[in-house]
């Protein structure tokens, strides 16, 4: 802690939880984690849940799981609901799938959009139950990932045109995730190689490296065996373990 932080925090009364809070963030603001995170935690000590809050997201910001959780369970204890989406982060990043799970009810029934957004789509890719039609649907505007999901559910049942326009529609919009999901759809259900060519090329540009593997796949049904051992190669230096497994082959 430097010498300027020891200086403001003398000049404020020992027990002003509202002004520990105000210098915490002016600190975060200017980067100061650590600095910000000490305020935060003189406060949360006073038992402000508003600061235990804040103390949880300094904490989970320098990936200290198990800290973070602890302080958004005070925070969640005074009253600050805003605090169960991001314990369910938290949790999820901790391995506590039931935990996140939990969470995100918990913020869903507060009333947090986006928190009942990830719920839904976190409920299908653990049941494939089609009843969350209705809640995937909803959770498309706030949270990108859902549009995948949402297509997958109407692949599910038969949907494969009304898949696509979900998915065309993410892609028009810039959102990453849909571009290998889309690529699927045209070469599983629409049977247009070079409609998924694109989509994967878009997909890799975009960001997506999982798009590599798949990409490489068509290629393989080519022939190219060359194009496709080089979409192997990329997507394994990016980490994606598909890529990974797939260049294993090809050099065996």
């Amino acid at each position: 802690m430097t010498e300027d932080l020891h200086e403001r925090l003398r000049q404020l009364p020992a027990a002003d939880a509202p002004a520990l809070i105000a210098l915490g963030r002016e600190l975060l603001a200017d980067g100061r984690l650590t600095e910000a995170e000490e305020c935060f935690r003189r406060a949360a000590d006073l038992g402000d849940a508003v600061a235990a809050f804040a103390l949880g997201n300094a904490l989970a910001a320098q990936e200290r799981w198990d800290e973070a959780s602890v302080a958004y369970e005070t925070a969640l204890a005074g009253g600050e609901a805003d605090a169960w989406h991001t314990l369910g982060v938290v949790l999820d990043e901790m391995g506590d799938t039931d935990g996140a799970l939990a969470a995100w009810r918990g913020a869903a029934e507060a009333g947090d959009s986006r928190a009942a957004a990830v719920l839904a789509c976190r409920e299908w890719c653990a049941t494939q139950d089609l009843g969350l039609e209705d809640a995937l649907r909803a959770a498309v505007a706030e949270y990108p990932p859902a549009r995948a999901d949402l297509a997958d559910l109407l692949r599910e049942t038969d949907r494969a045109v009304e898949a696509r326009f979900v998915l065309e529609v993410g892609a028009k919009r810039g959102e990453a995730g849909s571009w290998l999901p889309l690529g699927n759809l045209y070469c599983d259900e629409l049977g247009d190689d070079e409609a998924a060519e694109e989509a994967y090329r878009s997909g890799i540009a975009a960001g997506d490296v999982r798009c590599h593997h798949n990409l490489g796949v068509l290629l393989v049904g080519r022939g190219d065996q060359e194009g496709a051992t080089e979409q192997f190669g990329l997507g394994a230096e990016a980490g994606d373990e598909l890529a990974i497994a797939a260049l294993r082959l090809f050099q065996d």
